[in-house]
């Protein structure tokens, strides 16, 4: 399993920007999906979660800005960020993994475990936001 992500760049605030995480190999059918991402300083912090079922987390950070889609039909996963903030800066990841069990609210809990678990990472695409 390969993840690619994409879209990234540099804009002003309020503006907004769609990420892209187009994921290959032999995808899984029961899974979740993270983003994440990493200020320069900063830890890696969680910002939304997406499983199998469609069932969605956010961080209260980015709640009503960002939203996780997905089309079945490419593999590929969005994240659609909208009133863009200057805190928003950092390098966004996408991040996969197996679930097994995947029972509502498992995916949440996931991508919040310290150390984020995930099996597959992407490389990364960098988001910057000036004010």
């Amino acid at each position: 399993v390969q993840l690619v992500e994409s879209g990234g760049g540099s804009v002003e605030a309020g503006e907004s920007l769609r990420l892209s995480c187009e994921v290959s190999g032999y995808p899984y059918s029961s899974y979740c999906l993270g983003w994440f991402r990493q200020a320069p300083g900063k830890e890696r912090e969680t910002v939304a979660g997406i499983d199998d079922h469609g069932r969605t987390t956010y961080a209260d950070f980015v709640k009503g800005r960002f939203t996780i889609s997905h089309d079945s039909a490419k593999n590929t996963w969005y994240l659609q960020m909208s009133g863009l903030r200057p805190e928003d800066t950092a390098k966004y990841y996408c991040a996969y993994e197996l679930m097994w069990n995947p029972v509502a609210g498992r995916c949440a809990s996931f991508v919040r475990l310290p150390g984020a678990p995930f099996g597959h990472w992407g490389q990364g695409t960098e988001v910057t936001v000036s004010s």
